[in-house]
């Protein structure tokens, strides 16, 4: 997960009955998740803004 792998993807490899087990093993890898998703949304938006609110690439 911290490495950018979907969670159901990692609660499969492992065998976990649900990805639900998965998540509240390894929990403590989401915060730098969180984070790293709010930069590449930060940085989407303010490349947006700067093409004039464009939002395709």
């Amino acid at each position: 997960m911290g490495l950018g792998v979907p969670s159901k993807v990692v609660s499969e490899r492992l065998g976990h009955s649900g990805v639900a087990i998965t998540l509240d093993l390894y929990s403590h890898v989401l915060p730098a998740m969180e984070q790293d998703a709010a930069h590449r949304v930060d940085a989407a938006l303010r490349a947006a803004l700067k093409r004039g609110g464009e939002t395709r690439p």
